[in-house]
């Protein structure tokens, strides 16, 4: 049916003096939070397509006009990012330390700044990816979320294998107690270190290499965009790793109590020096591996079972914890160290506590 002009500019001027109300402000927040500007590589609640956080639809939302991430930031998120930030102050303070002391430059000192290092990355890891998936305005690139997520397997990696290392070294140092020091050298500290990383690195570049889940949401993992079965692999990895490291600290613990009980049998105090050595022992090897047990098995066992359906809290709930564990780190492998200790008093200070003391490693240092 045809209008005349007048009535058609009339209907025209009661349009604009009437606009239609505006979508519910909750509506705006599902429409913001099921589309997400980033693929973020950190879960999702909706595993099907039209939900996934690969199809970033335009969000309605004058945050995301100004170039925000739009919607509402995860309390989760903005935990992973705090936790991150503190990992990579902490941690670039142990790396600091080790690089502008000489006398750090033993084998032992090595394996622990690789700890700190892949640390170091873990926490940017999580700052890089709060960044993508929060600060930087849509539509993002997927590549992106492929590299931020390719950091984050290949610190947390390197972290894991830099703790294995570490636990190898202790083991070693203990075993070949009159040879380990003309065997351990820094040339083959550093080859291994320099062939681990490489093999981390090869961890990382497997989702840009085409192992991820960007053309097919439903073989997501929990943590996007890592696929199921490279989540499922990297688990059981983690379970292997843990037991190794269980079966060495126990033969370290075992090495550690016979040589006190030799030494204390030399001075003629077997009891006092045996327990002492005993529950030093017991209450470093408690500390160390219920730790790495508290922080990495809950999500490792998750990760193995879980897919992309799950709810998100769940991941988040066991992701948070994993992440703390590089944060306990330079408590447990830097800080307890006592030349270290003697160094970051130096920095900070410039003096030592009368009521320091700082001894050689032994036995018992489990």
């Amino acid at each position: 049916m045809l209008h005349s002009p007048a009535a058609a500019a009339a209907a025209m001027e009661e349009q604009l003096q009437h606009p239609p109300p505006p979508p519910p402000p909750l509506l705006l927040l599902l429409n913001a939070s099921s589309s997400g500007p980033f693929p973020s590589s950190w879960p999702s609640n909706s595993s099907s397509p039209a939900g996934s956080a690969w199809e970033a639809a335009p969000v309605a939302t004058s945050a995301a006009a100004e170039g925000g991430g739009g919607g509402a930031v995860s309390p989760w998120d903005i935990a992973l990012c705090a936790t991150g930030t503190a990992m990579a102050c902490e941690n670039a303070l142990v790396l600091a330390v080790l690089f502008y002391t000489p006398s750090l430059r033993a084998p032992m000192f090595l394996l622990i700044g690789s700890l700190a290092l892949a640390d170091l990355l873990a926490g940017l890891g999580l700052i890089v990816n709060f960044t993508l998936q929060y600060l930087l305005p849509p539509p993002p690139h997927a590549a992106l979320a492929l590299g931020a997520a390719g950091l984050l397997l290949t610190a947390f990696s390197a972290s894991l294998c830099s703790l294995l290392a570490i636990t190898v070294d202790r083991y070693l140092s203990l075993y070949n107690a009159l040879t380990y020091h003309s065997e351990r050298t820094l040339t083959f500290t550093c080859a291994l270190l320099l062939l681990m990383w490489l093999l981390c690195l090869g961890v990382g570049l497997l989702p840009l290499l085409g192992w991820n889940c960007l053309r097919d949401p439903a073989t997501c993992s929990v943590l996007k965009p890592v696929t199921k079965d490279n989540a499922a692999v990297l688990a059981v990895t983690f379970l292997l790793l843990f037991a190794l490291m269980l079966q060495l600290y126990l033969q370290i613990c075992r090495i550690a109590f016979r040589h006190a009980q030799q030494i204390a049998v030399q001075h003629q105090f077997i009891a006092t020096a045996q327990a002492t050595s005993t529950r030093k022992g017991l209450s470093t090897l408690s500390l160390i591996l219920g730790t790495f047990a508290v922080c990495w098995m809950p999500f490792a066992i998750y990760s193995l079972v879980a897919d992309s359906s799950y709810p998100a809290v769940y991941t988040y709930s066991l992701a948070l914890p994993a992440t703390c564990n590089s944060l306990i780190n330079p408590v447990i492998y830097a800080f307890r160290n006592p030349d270290i200790q003697k160094s970051l008093w130096l920095a900070c200070c410039g003096c030592i506590p009368a009521t320091f003391s700082s001894r050689p490693r032994t036995s018992s240092d489990v």
